[in-house]
C-alpha cells in the first residue's frame, strides 16, 4: 500500500482556468495514484467541466501544469489521448450507425476489435445492438456512450455527469464498472451533482477555488 501511495500517476499543480474574459478558478491541485477516484463538486459555473477538459488535454490551463508520471501532458498530447476516455455531456453517438457499429468504431480506434459485444451486454444493450442509434431512448444513448469504457481499454476515465439519464440499475452497472476499473489500477475523475458511493474517493470542490464570484 505504501508503494501505491507514493506513486502519483496523474497530477495537477497550481491550476488556473480562464473562459473568455472570465477566470473560473485558480489554485487547483490534484494527485491520483493507480486505483484512485476523484469526485469533482461545486455549483454550476464553478468549473467542473472546465477542469475535466484540462485533464483531458482539450484545453490548456492559464497557470499550472498537469502531468502523467511527472511529464507534462502538453509535451505529448497524442500519448495522453491514447491513455484516456473522456465522456462529456454530448453522447458522441453517430445516429445512423447501429449500437454495435458505434462501439466497434470506438474500439477500432484503439485496436480493440472484440470488445463491442461484451460492452453492449454489460450495459444491457445487447437486444439493441442492431438498432440504428437514432431509435434509442435518451437513457439507452447514454448507456451506449458509457459502454465505450468497456469496449476499449484506457487507464484514465474522465466522466462529466455520467449518471444523467440513467436509471437506478444502469447507475449500479456504471458504479460496478468504475470499481472494476479501479481494482485493476485505473484512475477515474468525475463531475457529479449527486452523491455517488465510490469508496475511498478523493473529493475536490471547485467552489473553494472559484474566482467567478469576485467582482
Amino acid at each position: 500500500m505504501a508503494g501505491r501511495e507514493s506513486q502519483k500517476s496523474f497530477t495537477g499543480e497550481g491550476l488556473a482556468c480562464r473562459r473568455g474574459e472570465r477566470r473560473v478558478f485558480k489554485g487547483v491541485a490534484f494527485a491520483l495514484a493507480p486505483g484512485d477516484a476523484l469526485l469533482l463538486g461545486g455549483p454550476n459555473g464553478s468549473g467542473k467541466t472546465s477542469l475535466l477538459r484540462l485533464m483531458a488535454g482539450l484545453a490548456q490551463p492559464e497557470d499550472g501544469v498537469i502531468a502523467w508520471n511527472g511529464d507534462a501532458i502538453a509535451d505529448d498530447p497524442a500519448a495522453h489521448r491514447a491513455r484516456l476516455h473522456y465522456i462529456g455531456h454530448q453522447d458522441a453517438v453517430k445516429p445512423a450507425l447501429t449500437a454495435e457499429e458505434n462501439l466497434a468504431f470506438w474500439a477500432g480506434m484503439r485496436g480493440a476489435k472484440d470488445g463491442a459485444i461484451g460492452a453492449l451486454r454489460r450495459f444491457r444493450l445487447d437486444a439493441r445492438g442492431t438498432w440504428p442509434a437514432r431509435y434509442l431512448s435518451a437513457g439507452e444513448r447514454k448507456r451506449l456512450g458509457l459502454a465505450r469504457l468497456m469496449a476499449s481499454p484506457a487507464t484514465l476515465w474522465l466522466l462529466d455527469e455520467p449518471t444523467t439519464s440513467l436509471d437506478t440499475e444502469a447507475t449500479e452497472i456504471l458504479l460496478t464498472a468504475i470499481a472494476d476499473h479501479r481494482r485493476t489500477g485505473g484512475c477515474v475523475a468525475l463531475a457529479t451533482h449527486l452523491p455517488l458511493p465510490l469508496p475511498g474517493a478523493q473529493t475536490l470542490s471547485l467552489a473553494n477555488h472559484a474566482t467567478w464570484r469576485q467582482a
